[in-house]
């Protein structure tokens, strides 16, 4: 589950690589199922694979970024 980043423990130099680092993970998740439909339309000779994994991948990083910014609300 998500941890919500404490305020106050770490300096900012930290809380700034932690957040890039949530970031690079959201953006992941944005784009690798992209690219592993189309990886599979490919293999398979589909051509609707790649469009799933966008839009499902998308879907994915903006519900995990609005649950980031949510925990940093709360604490």
């Amino acid at each position: 589950m998500l941890r919500p980043m404490s305020r106050g423990t770490n300096s900012p130099v930290g809380d700034a690589i932690g957040w890039a680092s949530r970031l690079m993970a959201v953006g992941f998740v944005m784009f690798l199922p992209a690219v592993g439909g189309g990886w599979a339309d490919a293999r398979l000779g589909t051509s609707w694979l790649a469009p799933v994994g966008l839009v499902l991948g998308f879907g994915l990083g903006l519900t995990w970024l609005v649950r980031l910014a949510a925990a940093r609300r709360r604490s």
